[in-house]
């Protein structure tokens, strides 16, 4: 190769490695029509904050539900809160933050990802990994559904017991509902459990699944997030391969967007916009990306605003921040934040 050739390359590389800075700055530095409202959530009878797992709306758009990983979290706990507890971890806020309703006491071991179906049914998953999982417990590895006063109405998966057939998962990150009642798992909380989606029919049937541990499209490593937006397409927050990648409710994979940095959790409005909540890039996990909430169109992809974790917080590997994301009908939003222990709400001041 001669000289002019291998310069006309190199000039070629650099003009897409700038090009690429320069669409990362320019998702970086949107707009944020957002205040954020310290201390909304207030816990009853002096409980202190615990780590919040997922976030979501109930169907009237106002309350709130939200997973409190029980105690505050002690040195090393980070990943079984709520094994020795009996204090509930699911629980539901009114606009003006304070509780009122709970249950779930004693039922889990990590309980992560939350969803509410059009019957206002509340479906919590517990994502405990098999090495934090003591020998024997009967908890972990579960989908719960519940009524909307706790009842429990199905589980799905074996508790107690990891596996990848239809009746067993690994650490099950996050669940959606889709319209018709189909249920989606997103079965791995890491790169070495499952990585797969299962589906089920609305009486826990399973249907199928998909996905595998990998790099390709159709395949994961910790499928932190699941969320169906209005065309009723699958969004899988991929979370180690920095992507989210989408799919038809068949399986078939239909693209995949990195412009939302590293999710770890994703919500959409009755708008059409998506919410992402990024709560890990760093310049070891993704480099050149920030952590915060990004928010788009959830057509197009394109992001509209991004809401900065603030300077000064703590950045690290274990993620800080939103790790989690809903949004109610006033346009407010509230971020899950289990490393800082913080249920947070944002405020919409301008449009």
């Amino acid at each position: 190769m001669s000289n002019t050739i291998k310069s006309t390359f190199l000039r070629g590389f650099v003009l897409i490695a700038l090009l690429l800075t320069g669409i990362q700055a320019m998702a970086q530095a949107l707009p944020n029509p957002y205040r954020a409202v310290d201390t909304w959530a207030k816990l009853p009878n002096g409980r202190t904050m615990g780590a919040v797992g997922g976030v979501t709306m109930d169907p009237d758009g106002r309350h709130v539900w939200a997973v409190i990983r029980c105690d505050t979290i002690a040195p090393g706990r980070f990943g079984d809160e709520c094994l020795d507890s009996d204090l509930d971890p699911i629980l539901k806020f009114d606009p003006d933050g304070n509780v009122v309703e709970s249950f779930g006491g004693g039922m889990f071991i990590w309980p992560h990802g939350i969803a509410t179906d059009s019957e206002g049914n509340v479906w919590v998953t517990d994502a405990v990994s098999e090495a934090r999982q003591p020998d024997g417990d009967p908890r972990g590895h579960q989908v719960v559904k519940f009524s909307p006063s706790g009842e429990v109405l199905m589980v799905l998966g074996t508790p107690g017991e990891a596996g990848n057939d239809e009746h067993h998962f690994n650490a099950p990150a996050d669940v959606a509902i889709a319209d018709n009642g189909d249920i989606f798992i997103a079965d791995g909380h890491a790169n070495t459990t499952n990585n797969r989606v299962v589906k089920f029919t609305s009486d826990g049937t399973y249907i199928k699944s998909w996905g595998k541990t990998g790099y390709a499209p159709g395949e994961f490593r910790t499928l932190h997030a699941i969320a169906i937006d209005s065309r009723g397409r699958i969004f899988v927050g991929d979370r180690s391969n920095n992507r989210i990648q989408i799919f038809d409710q068949e399986g078939e994979f239909i693209s995949q967007w990195t412009q939302f940095g590293r999710p770890s959790g994703i919500f959409f409005d009755e708008h059409d916009n998506i919410f992402v909540a990024d709560s890990e890039s760093d310049d070891v996990q993704n480099p050149g990306w920030e952590m915060g909430i990004r928010i788009g169109d959830a057509l197009s992809g394109w992001i509209d605003y991004f809401i900065l974790l603030p300077t000064g917080d703590p950045r690290s590997t274990a993620g800080n921040g939103a790790e989690f994301v809903a949004v109610d009908r006033d346009g407010n939003m509230y971020g899950g934040e289990p490393s800082t222990q913080k249920l947070q709400k944002y405020v919409r001041v301008r449009h």
